[in-house]
């Protein structure tokens, strides 16, 4: 192997409070038992952990808390300091402040200081994004140990006090749809016993000319009280798109890696919902892959959710001469994103 090499020698993930299942959901948002059954049997998702005190909608956590405690526990388990950290790199859809930039915060937490640090707003791909441009920073010979971390705080976006027998089917479902978390991951060119080899990693705009199938509304003083919901969510054209895109996904990774079909051990899909997930793990048709998901549990944690697969790849399901392949898909504007790895 060359100096130029990338590993993952760690994964980490940290989740706000216990587990918020459907029946304690639909008491809170005043829905029925009916209702609690459709997201049972349609949206595939049992619980998700929650930022937010669903009886007084107050928020009880910030990203900035997340991404930090999953730092750190991603350093300890690589064995690694804070002060040998080159560079931070955090992809999240919502950040705690437009200003200071939350990954500033989040190495400051963790006693990082003087080295790089980066911020990518995307959706859910922006994990990949990040790790993309870990990876760059690593193969320019400019760093040596790039911690990258990725979450999403989504429910100081809700409104509990509503009622939301009333909303839009748009709005209502991201609801049920999402959880709050963060995960990290330790890129380094030095190997170590149990990491995994980055084989290969791309992200790509597909955006041209499609509606966004996911909006986050930023509200000023100036228009906070518009009357636009907060947050919306296309679900008929990501089950109609995101499969479809997967599978692009998964062809190019395949073709860059020069592995064939078989030569899948370990499948991290999109984490979507658990009903979504389940339908286009069964389209892939990977004979031999493991598929590692965690959203029946967790809910859809944007820019956590690869770092919570990655974090139960590589403690288990990716031994020594395995191989993995990871698909993720920003709806918001339409971003493919996949990587490869090898278990080492």
């Amino acid at each position: 192997m060359t100096g130029r090499d990338v590993y993952i020698r760690s994964a980490a993930s940290a989740l706000p409070g216990p587990p918020v299942d459907n029946a304690a959901l639909a008491r809170r948002l005043g829905m029925d038992a009916l209702w609690e059954q459709w997201v049972d049997v349609f949206i595939g998702t049992a619980s998700r952990h929650l930022a937010l005190d669903l009886e007084s909608g107050e928020v009880t956590g910030t990203l900035a808390e997340l991404a930090a405690e999953a730092g750190r526990s991603a350093l300890a388990a690589a064995g690694t300091g804070p002060q040998e950290v080159d560079a931070v790199v955090l992809a999240t859809a919502t950040p705690d402040r437009l200003m200071p930039a939350t990954v500033n915060i989040a190495a400051d937490r963790l006693g990082i200081d003087g080295v790089r640090t980066f911020q990518l707003q995307s959706g859910c791909s922006g994990a990949v994004q990040a790790l993309d441009l870990a990876r760059q920073l690593l193969i320019s010979g400019s760093a040596e140990t790039v911690l990258v971390l990725g979450g999403d705080v989504i429910a100081r976006f809700f409104d509990v006090e509503r009622d939301l027998r009333t909303a839009a089917p748009a709005e209502l479902v991201n609801y049920v749809l999402f959880g709050d978390a963060a995960g990290a991951a330790v890129l380094s060119t030095r190997p170590a016993p149990g990491a995994a080899l980055l084989r290969h990693v791309f992200t790509r705009l597909v955006g041209l000319g499609r509606e966004p199938g996911a909006v986050l509304e930023w509200f000023g003083p100036a228009d906070r009280d518009a009357e636009r919901p907060a947050a919306t969510e296309d679900y008929k054209a990501i089950e109609k798109h995101v499969p479809e895109m997967t599978e692009e996904v998964l062809e190019e990774l395949l073709d860059a890696a020069g592995w064939a079909p078989e030569d899948v051990d370990v499948l991290l899909p999109p984490q979507l919902s658990g009903r979504m997930t389940g339908l286009i793990t069964e389209r892939l048709a990977l004979p031999a892959a493991q598929p590692v998901t965690c959203v029946d549990q967790v809910g859809n944690c944007g820019n956590a959710i690869v770092f919570l697969q990655l974090e139960r790849a590589l403690a288990g399901a990716l031994g020594p001469g395995r191989r993995a392949v990871g698909v993720s898909v920003e709806s918001s504007k339409w971003i493919k994103a996949g990587f490869a790895l090898e278990g080492r």
